[in-house]
């Protein structure tokens, strides 16, 4: 039996990472997984896929829309086909894959595929696809088996029309009318990618606005932009049914008076959110605890109840996304090997990567109310930008809000180009507890996006933005 100081179940970024950490800190590291490629749902099925077809599509939309403003005629037809943009995010995900198994690697990390299950709370039984069974023992182990797509109790999903996204990310033809249930990330961005493609798309939303976790002046100002490329908005609309007759699915829901809303697609997305994946993990037979909503019970360390016993990422509490779930790996790792690492949660940042992509970290305005804090308001224009002109990216703005009295920032907020990168800056002054009138002072490179950070900045500093 082969024995190892940590053993990862689960090679998602917060897995695979952790098993990094690990290594590096001298522990002797297996990781588990059942699939035959490493990376998770992030590298397979969620983050890196979306983003290599939201890329592919805004060409094709460049191309047809834009490309004439630039002064560049194309002759004939452009022509989009959709076999050879996905065999072009399959081999993206591929290489990204073959990544990870190098890192693997090189940080001499055993790898095992299979399902991993708890024997006992040192023992874990690997199940492989062959029908063969090994167990290893570990002194340590770090549970991150990551989530899946959640689903309403009344949808059957069929994955042929009635899917999840993990089928939307591989459709042999573009959808005709895309319903989409859920207005939340996964769903505008591949609500979006289909839009650009030439499919009607609606979205129907439970709560009053899309990405309704996120400040609402995000809300609103991506909720104008997407109705203007077309996109059709059904807010604070509840789902109640969602048949399938032949090629065709109906969608029955109510809306805020109560009045029927039914929508006819070829296709309906099912984005209302992921749950925590711990089938077949055999937590039991550890000891390991699980709440009521299906996630592994940990304290402020990722500690679960079993002394030995770790979990991080999707399978926990806190926000589902890839980036917590790395910090989340490091932070364990460095854990056990009884460094005394820190997280704050406050400060990962979430991101939407439609076109505009919308960016946020720290508190958002509601939050900020609810909780009686005075603050103010600085916000800031992308079209005032020379640099957004030049690039014809003119929607969105910055918006910063920061403490009254310290002038500390508490949240930023930003939807426009490159936002996702630009976000970075937000989380590295709060993190050092930056005033506005810090940003506000330090120099940004002219002409650039990150301008828009600076003007903001000056305005929740004595509203002194100088370019508006």
């Amino acid at each position: 039996m082969s024995t190892y100081d940590v053993a990862v179940i689960g090679s998602g970024p917060g897995g695979y990472v952790a098993a990094i950490r690990c290594a590096q800190l001298g522990m002797k590291t297996a990781i588990i997984e059942k699939y035959s490629t490493l990376g998770g749902t992030c590298l397979n099925v969620g983050c890196i896929p979306s983003k290599a077809l939201l890329d592919s599509s805004h060409h094709y939309h460049d191309a047809i829309k834009h490309f004439e403003d630039h002064g560049i005629e194309i002759s004939g037809e452009v022509k989009m086909n959709l076999e050879k943009m996905m065999e072009r995010k399959s081999s993206v995900v591929s290489q990204t894959c073959d990544g990870v198994k190098f890192l693997m690697d090189k940080n001499k990390i055993d790898v095992f595929e299979g399902i991993g299950s708890f024997k006992d709370k040192t023992h874990i039984n690997i199940e492989k696809s062959e029908g063969d069974n090994e167990t290893i023992e570990a002194k340590n182990i770090i549970i991150a088996t990551g989530s899946k797509p959640a689903n309403l109790p009344f949808i059957d999903i069929d994955k042929e029309r009635i899917i999840t996204s993990t089928e939307a990310l591989k459709l042999k033809e573009i959808p005709k009318h895309l319903v989409v249930i859920g207005g939340g990330i996964i769903g505008l961005e591949l609500g979006q990618v289909y839009k650009r493609l030439g499919a009607d798309v609606s979205v129907v939303e439970y709560m009053d606005r899309i990405i309704p976790t996120m400040d609402s002046a995000l809300s609103k100002e991506l909720a104008k932009v997407l109705k203007k490329q077309g996109v059709k908005f059904y807010t604070s609309t509840k789902v109640k049914s969602v048949e399938r007759d032949g090629d065709e699915v109906i969608v029955k829901a109510d809306d805020k008076k109560d009045k029927e809303v039914e929508l006819k697609g070829d296709y309906c997305l099912v984005s209302v959110g992921r749950r925590p994946f711990t089938d077949g993990l055999n937590a039991d037979a550890a000891g390991v605890e699980v709440d009521d909503k299906g996630r592994i019970k940990v304290d402020d360390h990722l500690k679960t109840n079993v002394d030995n016993i770790y979990a991080i990422g999707d399978v926990v509490k806190g926000v589902m996304l890839a980036h917590k779930a790395e910090e989340e790996g490091t932070f364990v790792a460095e854990t056990i090997a009884g460094q005394k690492p820190h997280i704050n949660y406050n400060l990962i940042p979430g991101v939407v990567y439609t076109w505009p992509e919308v960016a946020s970290v720290g508190k958002t305005e509601e939050q900020l109310k609810e909780e009686g804090v005075k603050y103010k308001e600085g916000k800031f224009p992308m079209r005032a930008l020379g640099r957004s002109r030049a690039s014809g990216d003119l929607d969105g703005m910055v918006k910063i809000l920061a403490d009254e009295k310290t002038d500390e920032v508490l949240g930023v907020h930003m939807i426009g180009a490159r936002t996702a990168d630009l976000i970075a800056e937000a989380v590295t002054a709060m993190e050092y507890r930056a005033s506005a009138e810090d940003i506000a002072r330090m120099s940004h490179a002219h002409p650039t996006f990150a301008e828009a950070v600076k003007e903001a900045a000056l305005a929740a500093t004595d509203n002194r933005a100088l370019h508006v």
